[in-house]
């Protein structure tokens, strides 16, 4: 197993970035978040009862297993493949080190609204992205079509791509796999409800904290990469994005989806956030950005190109990092 913030180990995560980019997550091979989550529905129905304080320390416990088994099932099938031959080790980092990314994956879920918008197919494209979102999808106009696939490439890009990116380097694939324990634990039990919150308490508080650093960085490297895209990319409004970005990101009720999401918004020139309802239950979230133009179909393809342009400036960071500390050791 390759050595944390290694050359070898940024070899093998610069492979699986390009293993995710051309074949994303084929339904045929098995992947580890399908296993995390059957383990975590048996414990949630089995371990959610009781008085509030005994669903905590379920919860917490729960969160603690889940979390290390995981890690440690994928330190074990590396160790054991790579003494039956180095490299089958190499192999089975490398296809969990991908399988951790979500690249190609967000791309095509957000294409997958951006494509009926475009036809003019609203029933389409809301169906499209009641598959990506948890709100109401019924009777959503294009605008909030928009808004929602928009919203979630920002807030994934930290998930899916720029904090997996990150654990990878700093601990492989065990550590890598750990993280995506944390983010599958806080998708399914770390919401507020009543059924959730006390049980998910302690998934949702560690999941605030894995993710608080890769936010704030993946909201710096959007707005890198819009800076090299501002090219190309006509509408792109880079000047004074940080600042604004700084200021509104706070305002989201979470400590870390604000920060890609206010860049997002503030790049674009539009506003996210608002009014959403699930299940029919209105929720209203703090309005992020400034309205310089409405949310139109358009506006997903450069949430898109935004995505990719903050990946690639974090992961050249993060590469810079790893081969600078080489030369200096």
């Amino acid at each position: 197993m390759a050595e944390p913030l290694s050359p070898a180990l940024l070899a093998l995560v610069l492979a699986a970035v390009v293993l995710d980019l051309t074949i994303g997550d084929p339904r045929r091979l098995p992947h580890p978040v399908v296993g995390m989550g059957a383990v975590i529905v048996r414990m949630e129905r089995a371990w959610n009862h009781g008085s509030p304080l005994a669903r905590r320390r379920r919860g917490a416990l729960m969160t603690a297993l889940v979390v290390a088994g995981s890690a440690l099932l994928a330190w074990g099938t590396i160790v054991l493949l790579a003494n039956l031959h180095p490299w089958l080790g190499w192999l089975a980092e490398g296809w969990l080190l991908a399988s951790c990314l979500a690249i190609r994956g967000l791309r095509d879920a957000a294409l997958s609204v951006a494509a009926p918008l475009a036809r003019g197919d609203l029933p389409a494209a809301r169906q499209a992205l009641s598959l990506i979102v948890g709100r109401d999808t019924e009777g959503l106009d294009e605008g909030e079509v928009t808004r929602g696939a928009v919203e979630t490439v920002a807030e994934n890009t930290v998930d899916g791509i720029t904090a997996p990116l990150l654990f990878a380097l700093l601990g492989g694939a065990p550590l890598a796999v750990a993280y995506k324990a944390v983010n599958t634990l806080d998708s399914m039990v770390g919401y507020r409800s009543e059924r959730y919150r006390d049980f998910g308490r302690a998934s949702a508080r560690l999941d605030d904290a894995a993710n608080w650093l890769p936010a704030r960085l993946t909201a710096l490297t959007l707005w890198l990469g819009a800076l090299c895209l501002a090219r190309w990319e006509r509408g792109l409004r880079t000047q004074g994005a940080l600042a604004a970005t700084r200021r509104e990101a706070p305002r989201h009720p979470s400590p870390n989806s604000g920060w890609p999401e206010a860049m997002v918004a503030n790049l674009l020139g539009v506003q996210l956030g608002g009014t959403n309802r699930y299940r029919g239950e209105v929720s209203e979230r703090a309005r992020l950005g400034t309205p310089r133009e409405p949310l139109r179909q358009a506006h997903i393809g450069a949430a898109i190109r935004l995505m990719h342009g903050g990946w690639l400036v974090f992961l050249i960071l993060l590469s810079a990092t790893v081969l600078f500390g080489e030369t200096m050791s």
